[in-house]
């Protein structure tokens, strides 16, 4: 029998952009022989990186991920300027950090505004959702925990830690915003006594203010100071223990989002958001809001 022979066709990488040593991209047209798809294809492509080049776009990096950064991302290529770095210094190495809320405290059961005050407590309930913090986090090991001073989010992180030799860290970095004479008042009889300056805080927090102070944008620059301390101290793998207002700032500075976008994001009593952050002090977000361990024997490996 005589042997067939099938025709080849260049392969669809024929026609991608080659990357130089230099890193400026360069485009090889399509040969006159393959197929018309192929040649369209390569034509749009010439035509966006002239458009590129005249935009002024033209110096695209194709440096590969420092160290470990490759995991970081999930073996993606990397995300250098995709994100803002935190730190505005390079890191020693890449980290992992799992903020946490605290447990149901005494003002939250109460409904009543809670602010930076100390006097709301944590609740029975809240110790044990705390407990279950603990349990969840059983096979996770961390090389330091940091949690606001303020009395329900170092209760939470002290049960949290509890038996660990690895150091506990007060920051007051991770303190909740001050929301002035509205502290203790039940958000109802503060709806009635303020009406718009409630109304503010509750549909419009970015512009809330008194005597020219703005909470929330304050809080804003207390969680870019949080962040540097915390990814700034040895260790690859972080627990942090404080509030939901100044875990919104985290989150949204994280992720470059302005005060506007406060109420965009929520975490739960007890609940957990997981981050990753490379060399460069750049975030990636894991996981938002993790709950499933309050609801069941639920335990965490990542």
């Amino acid at each position: 029998m005589g042997s067939a022979s099938l025709a080849t066709q260049p392969s669809p990488a024929a026609f991608l952009p080659s990357l130089p040593a230099r890193g400026r991209l360069s485009l090889r047209p399509a040969p006159p022989h393959s197929p018309p798809h192929l040649r369209k294809r390569a034509g749009k492509l010439r035509v966006l990186t002239i458009k590129a080049a005249q935009s002024g776009v033209n110096n695209v990096s194709v440096e590969s991920p420092p160290g470990n950064e490759a995991s970081v991302t999930g073996a993606a290529y990397g995300f250098r300027g995709a994100t803002t770095s935190l730190t505005n210094e390079i890191l020693t190495s890449s980290k992992k950090i799992t903020l946490v809320r605290h447990g149901l405290s005494s003002w939250n059961a109460e409904s009543r505004v809670q602010g930076s005050s100390n006097l709301s407590v944590l609740t029975e309930t809240g110790a044990k959702q705390a407990e279950k913090c603990r349990d969840a986090l059983a096979n996770m090991k961390f090389d330091v925990c940091f949690s606001s001073p303020i009395s329900r989010a170092k209760s939470t992180a002290e049960i949290i830690w509890k038996g660990k030799e690895e150091p506990l860290i007060f920051l007051d970095s991770l303190k909740e915003a001050h929301l002035f004479f509205l502290e203790g008042m039940t958000n109802a009889d503060a709806k009635k006594e303020y009406p718009e300056l409630y109304i503010r805080w509750r549909e419009d927090p970015a512009n809330f203010q008194v005597n020219g102070i703005y909470p929330v944008r304050k809080l804003w620059g207390t969680a870019r100071e949080a962040w540097k301390e915390i990814l700034l101290t040895p260790g690859e793998n972080m627990l942090v223990v404080t509030h939901k207002s100044i875990l919104r700032a985290l989150i949204c500075t994280a992720l470059g989002l302005p005060p506007e976008r406060f109420r965009s994001i929520d975490v739960n009593n007890g609940g957990m958001c997981v981050f990753t952050v490379n060399k460069r002090g750049e975030a990636m977000l894991q996981a938002l809001n993790m709950t499933a361990h309050m609801y069941s024997d639920h335990t965490y490996q990542y």
